[in-house]
């Protein structure tokens, strides 16, 4: 039985240490799937099994730790980046500006609050008080790259001593931050007195009134004599709206139009344009018929097929410059990305993983089909190379140190800011370098948690040897009420001026709270409030920011005041 006892006593043998993560991680993973009133931890208490292993003594070397510690940011961070990066720039587009101030003024409060609390319950000439407040903040906003970002702040201030274990703040302050997040937004709805009926119906108004850009389809006649001898060209500069004519029916024949096709009246078209263009191209063109065509004399059956963009030299290229009606004899009228319809405007730049709707004669659309790859396999192999190349780029640019007067020590964007730019500007401009960023959902997810949950187990196992002293003889009671405050303060002072100034839906302030926190639970009682999207709106178009301020600013609270 000595190899048995050696195995769990032998710190330094990579068994052992293998077997240490495997344990964390698993407890970890399966304790945080038990609910509490219909809330769990999730993959977060991975970090309290890690605590757990480390003040029982099974750990393993310091060294060792920091690295699989750091490298599981590194790849966690850079994951949610290339997620986060195709919208980060969409997301301060008209509404989004104001949501994303909202969020914006909701993170600056959390630290306002976290140093009000720092100089009013804690002795202010001990310097570990104020980076275990900055553990606490981040456990009280459940934002876990922002307690990575903060720990490797801390080891260029901390150069020539102990790191504070700052991770035991966290732990304290995390629970309850989750069900502060749940209950400051739910103490919102009952101060400004709303009704979740009417925000419901206000949400069924609005999208009767302002339709979103879907595609819409439509069958008209022509009509209108100034369309009479014009090809489908000029009458598209004319509209200047995005329109495809994806069929024509003149003569009692059927035919894919071109850019040069002559329109006549009493023509008969299908149309795809964005909903809410309708009305106007219809009023241009003339009346919507209610019939559909007969296809059986047409020369070649038409075909309507989905291909997926899967050749990497499609990657960036634009629809306008692709020619498919002209030279092709196909139309593209709607592309699916990430899941959403999109209008397949000119302008639209192709993705590696779209999915685009092809009309046109079948041996055309088998044509374009080859053309654009539309080989599903093949985006089961994610693009390895693409990841490293911007993890390298990303290190790089985080270790650039930066001088800035009144900091101790110059500042750097490091392992978690750096690469998490690098990885939003990947995951926008990518295509410019002939950078494929596509990954399936699965694997980003699978790399993104693998990351996540090798850094929980990190920093708990180091924190697990200090960690009773530090929170049952230490503060641990004053970290957990202080990170109450500063979880519910911010939402209860930024979610009502949100609804009473700005007059935001309620279930789009609830998204926005969610994703200014980054709290998939919050986001969840929310969603299971609301029948409509808005949840989902408001947590996607503030999350890329609030990710990123998040990060950024543990980095500027560390090393300015941290260091002082």
């Amino acid at each position: 039985m000595d190899w048995v006892i050696n195995l769990f006593t032998t710190t330094d043998s990579v068994a052992h240490i293998a077997l240490l993560y495997a344990i964390v991680i698993a407890v970890g993973v399966l304790l945080g799937k038990i609910k509490i009133g219909g809330i769990s931890l999730g993959v977060t208490f991975v970090l309290f099994a890690g605590i757990l292993a480390g003040h029982v003594g099974f750990t393993a070397p310091t060294n060792i730790l920091t690295f699989i510690q750091d490298f599981g940011l590194i790849l966690f961070v850079f994951c949610i980046g290339l997620q986060v990066g195709p919208g980060f720039f969409e997301s301060f587009r008209k509404g989004g500006v104001t949501l994303n101030g909202l969020s914006t003024a909701m993170i600056f409060l959390d630290v306002l609050v976290m140093f009000a609390c720092y100089y009013l319950f804690f002795d202010t000439s001990n310097p570990n008080n104020l980076p275990m407040m900055v553990g606490t903040l981040y456990g009280a906003v459940t934002n876990t790259p922002g307690l990575g970002a903060a720990n490797e702040a801390l080891t260029s201030v901390f150069a020539k001593g102990q790191v504070p274990q700052i991770a035991s703040g966290y732990a304290c302050a995390y629970p309850l931050g989750v069900l502060g997040i749940i209950g400051a937004t739910i103490a919102i709805r009952y101060i400004t007195r709303t009704k979740l009926e009417e925000e419901e119906e206000q949400l069924n108004e609005q999208e009767a009134e302002n339709p979103h850009a879907k595609p819409y389809q439509m069958h008209l006649r022509v009509t209108n004599t100034y369309i009479s001898g014009r090809s489908l060209l000029e009458i598209s500069q004319f509209l200047n709206r995005d329109i495809v004519c994806s069929r024509l029916l003149h003569d009692g024949q059927v035919t894919i139009p071109t850019r040069d096709t002559i329109f006549c009246l009493n023509d008969e078209i299908l149309v795809v344009c964005a909903e809410a263009d309708a009305a106007a191209i219809q009023a241009f063109i003339g009346p919507e018929i209610d019939t559909p065509w007969e296809t059986g004399n047409e020369k070649q059956p038409l075909i309507s097929r989905r291909i997926v963009v899967t050749r990497p030299s499609m990657n960036g290229k634009t629809l306008g410059k692709m020619h498919f009606s002209s030279v092709y004899g196909v139309n593209v009228t709607r592309i699916t990305r990430q899941g959403m319809d999109l209008f397949a405007s000119r302008n639209h730049h192709f993705q590696v993983g779209d999915r685009i709707m092809v009309v046109g004669p079948e041996e055309n659309v088998n044509r374009v089909a080859e053309m654009m790859g539309n080989s599903v396999k093949r985006l089961d192999a994610p693009n390895i190379a693409t990841i490293f190349i911007g993890i390298l780029v990303g290190i790089l640019f985080g270790s650039i140190p930066l001088a800035i007067p009144g900091m101790p020590v110059p500042l750097k964007l490091g392992i978690a800011g750096g690469p998490l730019i690098i990885a939003i500007l990947i995951g926008r401009f990518g295509y410019k370098f002939k950078l494929v960023t596509y990954t399936t959902t699965s694997a980003n997810m699978m790399l993104r948690e693998i990351g996540l949950v090798l850094f929980l187990a990190s920093v708990g196992i180091k924190a697990g040897a200090g960690f009773w002293e530090t929170v049952v003889q230490g503060d641990g009671l004053k970290y957990v009420y202080t990170g109450f405050l500063i979880t519910v303060i911010p939402i209860l002072i930024v979610g009502t001026i949100a609804r009473l100034k700005f007059k935001f839906n309620y279930f789009t302030i609830m998204g926005m709270i969610a994703g200014t926190y980054t709290d998939p639970p919050a986001l969840a009682y929310a969603n299971s409030s609301c029948t409509k999207e808005a949840p989902a709106i408001g947590y996607s178009t503030v999350y890329p920011l609030s990710m990123f301020l998040r990060i950024f600013s543990a980095q500027i609270v560390v090393l300015f005041f941290c260091g002082a």
